[in-house]
């Protein structure tokens, strides 16, 4: 069974930090271009970020530039989201989704897509 399986999210201060977890079964995630997505209570889901296959390059949407890091572990078959000054706007259920091509912010290119996982930065 094709599985993803995020973790990692949680209640952070502003300026606070997380790291997600996007663990994948059934499957090599180097294959796959993996991104990262988020969606806010009453807004549509956007793109955060995207590792192409093997790690060749990333990308990130403007409003976590700077902040925000994804990366590969190929032993561990995860993709990692770090997420540094975090700020009351990112707060979120973040997915990952996993699709076949090279990395785009399209939700509908995405084949395996997991649970998500809520990310809350408040004081």
């Amino acid at each position: 069974q094709l599985q993803l399986v995020e973790s990692g999210g949680g209640l952070v201060q502003p300026g606070g930090s997380l790291r997600l977890s996007c663990a994948a079964s059934g499957f090599a995630l180097d294959y796959y271009a993996i991104g990262w997505f988020r969606q806010a209570p009453g807004k549509e889901r956007e793109g955060v970020s995207c590792i192409s296959t093997w790690g060749g390059s990333t990308n990130y949407a403007d409003s976590v530039k700077g902040r925000f890091t994804i990366s590969r572990d190929k032993a561990k078959n995860t993709v990692y989201l770090q997420m540094n000054s975090l700020k009351p706007e990112d707060t979120a259920v973040y997915y990952c989704a996993a699709q076949y091509h090279s990395c785009s912010g399209e939700t509908n290119d995405y084949v395996y897509w997991g649970q998500g996982t809520q990310v809350t930065v408040s004081s």
